[in-house]
C-alpha cells in the first residue's frame, strides 16, 4: 500500500467536507456573478490543477455560454504584458498555492480591478492571500507527490462554481450526492488494465468534451507514477496525425462516460480494436466492449469526476507492479515553484 492509494480513497470524505463548508461565501459569489457577469474569463493553473481548470472551463462554456481562456502565465511573469483587466473574472486552481506564476498574475489582475478567486487546498498560502475570493478545497494534507484527492476536490470546486453561478438546483443536488457515488467508484475493479499496461512504454489516453480533462490527468499520472510515455488526445484530434502511430498491440485507454461525446468514442474504440490495438474502454456497466466499469453520477456532467476516482487505485497498483514507488516519482517534488 502507498500514501497515494490512501489519499485517493480519502477523496469522497474530502469532497463531503468541501460541500459542507463555506456555503454563505459560495452563495455570495454566485450572486455577484449573476448580478455583474464578467465580460471575459480566464483560468490560472499548472499540472493536475490545470486539468481541473479545463473541466471547470468546459462546464462554464457548455452551461453558461461564456468563453473561458487558459492564462499563459508568462505573459505577466516574464513578458510583463499589460493585460487589460476591465470586466475580467480570474479563477486560479492550485493544491499548494505556492507557485509564483499563479500568485503573480492573480495579484496583477486584482490590483487592476478584476474579480479574482482561488480554489486552493492551503488557505494560508500566497495564492490564497492574493485572491479577493478564497474557496478552500478542504482536501486535507496530501503527502504523496502525485495529487489525487486534491485534484478531485478541484473538479468538484469547478462544478460547484458553475452550479452556484447558474443557481441550478439539479446540479447543486447532484453534487451533494457525489461523495456516496465516489465511494462506489473507488471500489470498482479496474485490475484488467494491469496486464495490458504492465510492460507498456507508450500509451494514448482518449477522451472528449468533459471527459478530456480526466484523460489529460490520467496521462500525467501514467508519466509520473509509472514512467509510461502517455499522451492525451481528444477523440476527434487523434484521428489526424496521432492515428498513424496506432498499430498492432498499441495500448489505448478510452474514457467514454455518458454524454454527447460517448457514441463517437465507442465507435473509435471499436475501430481501434479492429486495427489490432489493445483497447481499455472505460464506460458505464453494460456498454458493449467496456472492460473498465464506470459509476454514473446524478448528472452526466459529474461522471468524469467518478471516472478519475476509479482510475487512481488502478494506476497506483500499476506503478507498484512495474516496480515503482508511486509516492516518490523520480525527479519530482510535491510543490513546484515556477515563475
Amino acid at each position: 500500500m502507498s500514501r497515494m492509494l490512501d489519499e485517493a480513497r480519502e477523496a469522497p470524505q474530502a469532497v463531503a467536507r468541501q460541500l459542507a463548508a463555506d456555503g454563505e461565501r459560495w452563495r455570495a459569489f454566485g450572486a455577484l456573478l449573476r448580478a455583474q457577469p464578467p465580460s471575459s474569463l480566464l483560468t490560472i493553473a499548472r499540472g493536475s490543477s490545470d486539468h481541473a481548470a479545463h473541466y471547470a472551463a468546459y462546464l462554464i462554456m457548455a452551461r453558461l455560454g461564456r468563453l473561458v481562456t487558459s492564462m499563459p502565465m508568462s505573459l505577466v511573469t516574464l513578458y510583463q504584458s499589460e493585460i487589460r483587466s476591465e470586466g475580467l473574472g480570474s479563477f486560479a486552481f492550485s493544491q499548494s498555492g505556492q507557485s509564483p506564476d499563479l500568485v503573480g498574475p492573480t495579484q496583477y489582475f486584482r490590483q487592476r480591478g478584476a474579480v479574482t478567486c482561488a480554489f486552493v487546498n492551503d488557505s494560508e498560502s500566497p495564492l490564497a492571500r492574493a485572491a479577493e475570493w478564497l474557496f478552500p478545497l478542504h482536501a486535507g494534507q496530501e503527502a504523496s507527490v502525485a495529487a489525487t484527492k486534491s485534484f478531485i476536490a478541484q473538479l468538484v470546486a469547478g462544478a460547484r462554481l458553475t452550479a452556484t453561478w447558474q443557481d441550478d438546483p439539479a446540479l447543486l443536488a447532484g453534487l451533494q450526492k457525489l461523495p456516496q457515488t465516489l465511494e462506489q467508484a473507488c471500489a470498482l475493479d479496474w485490475s484488467d488494465a494491469i496486464p495490458v499496461l504492465q510492460h507498456a512504454d507508450r500509451l494514448f489516453v482518449i477522451g472528449r468534451g468533459l471527459g478530456l480533462p480526466v484523460a489529460m490527468e490520467a496521462a500525467l499520472k501514467f508519466k509520473e507514477t509509472c514512467g509510461i510515455q502517455a499522451e492525451a488526445f481528444s477523440g476527434a484530434e487523434i484521428q489526424h496525425g496521432p492515428m498513424a502511430l496506432i498499430d498492432e498491440g498499441y495500448p489505448l485507454l478510452v474514457f467514454a462516460p455518458r454524454g454527447p461525446a460517448q457514441p463517437g468514442l465507442l465507435e473509435l474504440a471499436q475501430a481501434m480494436r479492429e486495427r489490432g490495438a489493445r483497447v481499455l474502454l472505460a464506460a458505464p456497466q453494460g456498454t458493449p466492449g467496456a472492460n473498465l466499469p464506470l459509476v454514473q453520477g446524478e448528472l452526466p456532467e459529474l461522471d468524469p469526476v467518478c471516472a478519475i476516482q476509479s482510475f487512481y487505485p488502478m494506476v497506483e497498483a500499476l506503478a507498484r507492479a512495474r516496480g515503482n514507488d508511486p509516492d516518490h516519482p523520480p525527479h519530482l517534488k510535491k510543490i513546484t515553484r515556477t515563475s
